[in-house]
């Protein structure tokens, strides 16, 4: 798995930047450093709805002299013996270093009573104390979420520089393919591999043509191909295995596809291919459902995030403790689907039953697969194991 991870990501080259709209931001990814254009906050603001006041006046009694509301500061400094009245996120106003809290205080005809010291710098945000103008708020590489477009917002930043999305080509192939709602003919199936793999696709921050499903005829996988192979990433599901309908390696080869590998000490996925034809990623996986789920989350979307810059590219395994145990195959790693639960001892990791590769409906029952490595024995109930979430 590692080594086809590797041979993999060799060959990705990221693509280039674009200006994107803020707005238009999220699910993207920096191509640039983001520096904040003005301090944040701007101004000495403050924690709460309170009085601003000077430390040194507490405790005693202040005239209430002026209330600031957001958005309009006060119109003079702040003398000594005074008060004013401020709400959360005012501008805290020149003279005075603290706010007291409004259920701190007793206030009556604009006469403050203050009955307790206050701390210097009680309750105020200092200006520039999140991030100052000019200093870094995210870093390249970064993918970004509400929170990060939250962050570039609030630092001013109105634009930013974002790798291009991936495009993604989705093949099924299959004569015995039909579409959701379409009518069964015997021997037929419902096409769902590449209503997968566009989704997977898709939470990559790719953006997907298709899926189109192709039927196992040798000029139908070729026009198909070579529409396809305009994109930045590949993907086809079946026909990737030595059955005399599997043509998929054939026809690739012919349209100058470089097989870098095929087939993967992994289960489920083991005929899964991989080439290239100029910059173009192309994966062939396995056409049994949890096959193609299982092939992607491994080695497709490591790929499809490096393409876009995203520095974290690889499958972010967890630990957890699993609730039965798991019989280890010699030849293969395994990735086992279970349901991944927190308890008051950690994450417990509770294989699913039904784990041959054809059953999609008992694997969408799962959160998590269990990475089992090959070897002898079995891993047993309780013991510590790596796992990855699946969304």
């Amino acid at each position: 798995m590692q080594e086809a991870q590797r041979l993999i990501l060799e060959r990705v080259r990221p693509l280039p930047s674009e200006r994107v709209p803020l707005a238009e931001a999220a699910g993207r990814v920096l191509a640039e450093e983001a520096r904040a254009l003005v301090d944040l906050p701007p101004f000495p603001s403050s924690a709460m709805d309170g009085f601003a006041l000077r430390a040194a006046d507490a405790p005693g009694e202040l005239s209430v002299v002026f209330r600031i509301a957001a958005g309009h500061p006060a119109p003079r400094p702040l003398e000594a013996g005074e008060a004013m009245a401020i709400a959360t996120g005012g501008v805290v106003p020149e003279g005075a270093d603290a706010v007291i809290p409004l259920e701190h205080v007793v206030e009556q005809d604009n006469r403050l009573v203050v009955s307790g010291s206050v701390p210097d710098g009680a309750n105020v945000r200092p200006r520039g104390g999140d991030v100052a103008a000019g200093d870094a708020v995210l870093a390249t590489g970064t993918r970004l979420g509400a929170a990060q477009v939250g962050a570039l917002a609030a630092a001013g930043i109105a634009s930013v520089a974002c790798a291009r999305r991936p495009r993604g080509a989705v093949l099924a192939t299959g004569t015995e393919l039909r579409r959701p709602g379409e009518h069964l003919a015997p021997g037929e199936i419902y096409e769902s591999n590449g209503l997968i793999l566009a989704a997977q696709l898709a939470t990559a921050g790719a953006t997907v043509a298709g899926p189109v499903t192709v039927a196992d005829d040798e000029e139908a996988h070729r026009a198909a191909l070579e529409l396809a192979l305009e994109a930045d990433v590949v993907i086809t599901s079946g026909g990737v295995s030595v059955g005399p309908h599997d043509l998929v390696r054939k026809v690739e080869a012919g349209l100058g596809v470089e097989e870098v590998f095929w087939r993967v000490a992994v289960k489920p996925g083991k005929p899964l291919a991989f080439g290239v034809r100029d910059s173009t990623l192309v994966f062939g996986l396995p056409g049994n459902p949890v096959s193609s789920l299982v092939g992607f989350e491994l080695f497709v979307r490591p790929a499809v995030l490096a393409l876009q810059g995203v520095v974290d590219h690889l499958p972010p395994f967890e630990l957890g403790r699993l609730a039965a145990p798991l019989r280890r195959n010699a030849q293969r790693d395994e990735l086992v689907r279970a349901q991944a639960t927190t308890d008051g001892e950690g994450v417990a990791l509770q294989p699913l039953g039904g784990q041959e590769s054809h059953m999609i409906v008992r694997a969408a029952g799962a959160n998590a697969l269990v990475l089992v490595p090959r070897g002898e024995g079995t891993l047993e109930q309780g013991s510590v194991a790596r796992y990855l979430r699946l969304a």
